[in-house]
């Protein structure tokens, strides 16, 4: 199973930017995906994440700032992120629990994407 991200990149302070995830591989099933955040010097931290059954979590910072969807269809994740702040600034990473089509189960990580708010 493999996790490829998308997105990312430089923005001013205020401004929007949207990551997208797809997964690919022997995926039977997708039960959730979320996107995780880590600054420097800090611990990896979950940004959002949605279940298969459609139910989302935020972190309180991002909150009424950031939506994420899910695409079922297609095994793949975005994350819009509005009104961003410096304090977003990070290296962006897509994860999904995943069960394989033999049946195991499979916590999958995308490379990282590098997000920065500065002006």
């Amino acid at each position: 199973v493999q996790l490829q991200a998308y997105g990312g990149g430089l923005v001013q302070p205020g401004g929007s930017l949207r990551l997208s995830c797809a997964a690919s591989g022997s995926i039977f099933s997708i039960n959730s995906m979320g996107w995780y955040r880590q600054a420097p010097g800090k611990q990896r931290e979950m940004v959002a994440a949605t279940s298969r059954g459609g139910t989302t979590n935020y972190a309180d910072s991002v909150k009424g700032r950031f939506t994420i969807s899910r695409d079922s269809a297609e095994n793949a994740v975005d994350l819009q992120m509005n009104i961003l702040k410096p304090e977003d600034t990070a290296v962006y990473y897509c994860n999904a629990d995943v069960t394989t089509i033999w049946g195991n189960n499979f916590d999958g990580w995308g490379q990282g994407t590098q997000v920065t708010v500065s002006s």
